[in-house]
């Protein structure tokens, strides 16, 4: 038998994998922080698009202001989307990014049709408000595993949703 002729320029195999991570929190508190997360990005991303297809409906006196507000919105939650998923990711876990997955895990319901002006205001604060009581349910797993990186993304998240939520319904008085 033939010996075969060695290879020149062969790129080594790696010979270990990734290591195991190893941040300080163990597997089973970052399952139960990611699984929180996930339901927060899912809620994020389902009033994404309800804003922006609001952006892109508005009608009536108000249009201009409306309009803009919800640009400003949903700008936002678009950069909030991808800090929320790269937290999961961090914490070693895939994010959701499939639409029936973000169905199954958001509390956000969907509006069918075109709401009026201020009926889109309206949905919109109760959505606010539904991903501000979502991130409130994430703080107790990531506090007692002394995750202050999630800590501080769920704070940061919960002073959007309130304030945009006080916002909006200071335009329904």
């Amino acid at each position: 038998m033939a010996s075969r002729p060695a290879r020149k320029n062969r790129i080594p195999r790696p010979t270990t994998r990734a290591p195991q991570i190893d941040i300080g929190i163990d597997t089973r508190d970052r399952q139960r922080i990611a699984d929180s997360l996930a339901h927060v990005l899912a809620d994020t991303y389902s009033l994404y698009l309800k804003t922006h297809a609001f952006h892109w409906n508005v009608e009536g006196p108000m249009f201009n202001t409306l309009h803009l507000m919800f640009m400003e919105q949903y700008t936002e939650l678009w950069n909030a989307l991808d800090l929320i998923a790269e937290r999961i990711r961090s914490l070693g876990f895939p994010a959701p990014g499939t639409y029936a997955e973000f169905a199954r895990l958001t509390s956000i319901e969907e509006s069918p049709g075109v709401p009026e002006a201020l009926e889109m205001v309206r949905l919109l604060v109760k959505g606010h408000e539904a991903v501000a009581r979502t991130a409130r349910k994430g703080f107790p797993a990531a506090e007692k595993a002394g995750d202050e990186s999630t800590v501080d993304l769920l704070t940061q998240r919960l002073q959007v949703h309130e304030k945009t939520a006080w916002m909006l319904r200071s335009l329904l008085q």
